[in-house]
C-alpha cells in the first residue's frame, strides 16, 4: 500500500473498489511542459515539502525523463475522508496529473505497469532470535505483536483469532505521525514484533541497527489466498491514457534506475522485483 502509498494510501488502493471521479480535459504533460505530481507535504519517508522522500526523488527522475517541469500539488493524504477523498479532490478533479506510488491494478485510478514489488515485514530485535516464517508461526502467538490498522495484516490476524491480543497502530490515519514510531515501539520493548509495510520504515532502519526485518510471505489460513507482497505503480486519471502510455514506456526503459532510487531510501524489493524481472508481474 505509495498499498502505500503510506499505509492508509496503500489500503485505499488495495481494498477500495470505487470512488467518485470527474473526467478531465487535461492531457499528458508534453516535453517542455509541466508534470503536476500529487503529493503529501508532510509524510516522510514517502514525500515532504523539502523534497527528501522517495516519492520526491522518483518524481524528479520521471519529470526529467519526460522533459517536463516538476510541480507539486500538495495535500494531506491522511486528512478527512482519507486517501480516496484526497484522490477525488486532487487527481480526479484535474488539479494534478500523477500519483507516484499506488498498488498495481487499483480500481480507483488508471495504474501504470509496476516498477517495484515490496512486502509487509516482521520487525524485531536481532538478539531475540524469533523464528517467524509466516503469520502461522507458533511463536508469534506467544509474543506482544503490533500491526498497522486497516491493512491486510489486520485481516490476516483476524483470520487466526490473534487480532484482539495484538496492538494496533494508526500511522496511516493520523496526520503528523511518523512511521518511525513503530520501530521505536520495538526498540523500547512496548511490543516484541511489529508487522508493517517495509517501504514505510526502510529509510529509518539505519537508525535502529539492533532491529531485523523478515518478509511476511503470501499465505492462506482459510478461504482466498492472502497477499502480503504487492506490485506498486504510478497512477493517473482514468481518462488519461496518453500519460499512462508515456509512463509505461519510461518504466520499461528505466526500471533499474527507478528501483535504485528506492533502494537508496531503504526500500527492499520482493518477488519479481528482487530478481530484476518485472515482466511477469506486469502481466498479472
Amino acid at each position: 500500500m505509495k498499498p502505500t502509498t503510506p499505509m492508509m494510501m496503500f489500503v485505499a488502493g488495495a481494498l477500495v473498489c470505487a470512488s467518485m471521479w470527474w473526467p478531465s480535459a487535461h492531457a499528458a504533460a508534453p516535453a517542455g511542459g509541466t508534470l503536476k505530481v500529487c503529493a503529501d507535504p508532510g509524510y516522510p519517508p514517502y514525500s515532504d515539502r523539502d523534497g527528501k522522500g522517495f516519492e520526491n526523488d522518483i518524481a524528479r527522475f520521471v519529470a526529467g525523463k519526460l522533459g517536463a517541469k516538476l510541480d507539486y500539488v500538495w495535500g494531506d493524504t491522511r486528512g478527512h475522508g482519507g486517501f480516496s477523498e484526497y484522490l477525488a479532490r486532487n487527481l480526479d478533479n484535474g488539479r494534478c496529473d500523477v500519483v507516484i506510488d499506488m498498488p498495481y491494478g487499483n480500481q480507483e485510478e488508471l495504474t501504470t505497469n509496476p516498477y517495484y514489488v515490496s512486502s509487509y515485514v516482521f520487525v524485531f530485535k536481532k538478539n531475540k532470535g524469533y523464528d517467524l516464517q509466516s503469520l502461522d508461526s507458533p511463536e508469534l502467538r506467544t509474543l506482544k505483536v503490533g500491526f498497522e490498522s486497516e491493512t491486510p495484516i489486520e485481516t490476516g490476524l483476524q483470520l487466526r483469532g490473534m487480532v484482539l491480543k495484538a496492538r494496533s497502530f494508526d500511522i496511516g490515519g493520523r496526520s503528523g505521525t511518523s512511521p518511525r514510531s513503530v520501530l521505536q515501539a520495538v526498540e523500547d520493548g512496548t511490543i516484541d514484533v511489529m508487522i508493517t509495510w517495509q517501504p514505510s520504515i526502510g529509510a529509518y532502519l539505519k537508525d535502529y541497527p539492533d532491529l531485523i526485518t523478515v518478509t511476511v510471505p503470501n499465505s492462506r489460513a482459510t478461504g482466498s489466498p492472502e497477499m502480503y507482497s504487492f506490485p506498486m505503480s504510478m497512477a493517473v486519471r482514468k481518462d488519461d491514457q496518453a500519460l499512462k502510455t508515456r509512463l509505461d514506456a519510461l518504466i520499461k526503459a528505466h526500471t533499474p534506475q527507478l528501483q535504485a532510487i528506492l533502494q537508496r531510501h531503504g526500500v527492499e524489493m520482493a518477488g519479481a522485483a528482487a530478481s530484476g524481472d518485472m515482466n511477469d508481474t506486469a502481466g498479472r
